[in-house]
């Protein structure tokens, strides 16, 4: 089936402003709401939410070469790379640059000690003088060498990661148009890649059109790569190689995109490559795991739990549930975020209960693929929870050769 969207225009001035308003806003609620000074977040995912500041996000996932200070009743400060202030520019919710204190190893070497003590007496001034005498401080990571130098000046350390996940768990209406963007790119090279599947071609050289378009289009990385053809789809989980992608093979791919604006798409399909007719097995597969999507999906409207979820979710055939996906459903924003919803088997061990909530957006997972078996398919859908029940925002469509019964 082709596939036909609409292009958007571009997102204009005041909309920018108007999601950096929400989000920022959205993080101080968390705060007041827990009695904390402010927050620091190295985390590059986070201080986007918070600051809609960017730099290098990728290598500072890894580098603790930026951060911001974000106080609940005074201003946000980013303290960024060397030379990088003018990033920051034009950013109505930054009220201050500063250099930033690497006291990370590769930074630092032997100096660690004593820069984070350099790092952490900045920090602490802040506190003292915009927390009103609230020592309590939310960080979303932090080497030990940091946490043992703030402790010492006498701040309380909390978790700042507990803070920004349930601050992004509701969507505005601006970031929802931010995400549909991003959706739209993504799907234009999923169909990009869809037209271009030979026998003969490697699997890097597929998934490497998903990178082109996204990078074109203004997107900025994918988390993972996870696309695997014939007997590499069973089981899941295993990255895009130089395998040669032959007739007749199902190819199964999972996006982790990160698009325009740093908004996730989260979107999995299974292609059939070549001439002919898919086998019954293949088949069997795909109508599996698309009647556990709409199963799924149908199940979610606001106050459901995610206990509730996993009780009642779609039941998987015996002979695939060891080979089942890691969670029934996750939220999804700048990248996979809270909450999640696990398969019954494993509540007690990785569940946690939280409810479903209107401005939720979320991704519903299937993964079918049976124990020793030759294939997988992989599906997934992103969706948002309404007041009435969700709306599909991904709107891919699934292959009709693979559907043994109508859709």
């Amino acid at each position: 089936m082709p596939y036909s969207k609409t292009h958007p225009g571009p997102m204009a001035a005041t909309d920018m402003r108007d999601v950096r308003a929400y989000r920022l806003a959205r993080v101080r609620e968390q705060l007041r709401a827990r009695d904390y000074a402010g927050c620091v977040l190295f985390d590059p995912v986070n201080l986007r939410y918070a600051t809609d500041s960017r730099n290098m996000a990728v290598w500072t996932l890894h580098n603790a070469a930026r951060y911001c200070f974000v106080s609940t009743e005074g201003p946000v400060i980013v303290f960024d790379f060397h030379n990088c202030a003018h990033l920051s520019d034009g950013i109505e919710t930054v009220d201050e640059v500063r250099p930033a204190r690497g006291w990370y190893y590769f930074a630092a070497g032997p100096h660690v000690s004593e820069r984070a003590a350099i790092w952490a007496a900045e920090i602490a001034d802040l506190v003292r003088t915009h927390g009103g005498g609230n020592k309590r401080l939310a960080i979303d990571h932090c080497d030990p060498a940091g946490a043992a130098a703030l402790t010492r000046e006498g701040i309380e350390i909390h978790d700042g990661q507990e803070v920004l996940e349930q601050a992004r768990v509701i969507k505005s209406a601006g970031e929802l148009a931010l995400m549909g963007k991003a959706i739209d790119v993504c799907e234009r090279g999923m169909a990009r890649m869809r037209e271009a599947l030979t026998p003969g071609m490697s699997e890097n050289e597929l998934w490497s059109i998903l990178h082109q378009v996204n990078i074109a289009e203004g997107g900025e990385w994918i988390e993972t790569r996870l696309l695997s053809s014939g007997e590499r789809t069973n089981p899941w989980f295993q990255e895009s190689s130089e395998r040669i992608i032959q007739n007749g093979d199902l190819v199964s791919f999972d996006t982790d995109l990160i698009g325009p604006y740093g908004y996730c798409v989260d979107i999995s399909r299974t292609f059939y490559c070549g001439t002919g007719r898919p086998n019954a097995k293949q088949q069997q597969l795909y109508q599996m795991a698309w009647d556990q999507i709409q199963y799924n999906t149908d199940l979610l409207r606001p106050g459901v739990s995610m206990r509730d979820l996993a009780e009642r979710a779609f039941l998987m055939p015996d002979n695939c549930v060891p080979n089942r996906y890691s969670v029934v459903l996750h939220g999804v924003g700048l990248c996979d975020e809270y909450p999640h919803a696990t398969y019954a088997e494993d509540i007690e061990d990785f569940g946690y209960d939280a409810r479903i909530e209107a401005g939720m957006t979320l991704c519903v997972e299937s993964y079918m693929g049976e124990v020793g078996g030759d294939e997988g398919v992989k599906l997934e859908q992103q969706v948002l929870i309404t007041d009435q029940g969700c709306e599909l925002l991904s709107t891919f469509p699934f292959e009709d050769a693979l559907m043994p019964r109508q859709i």
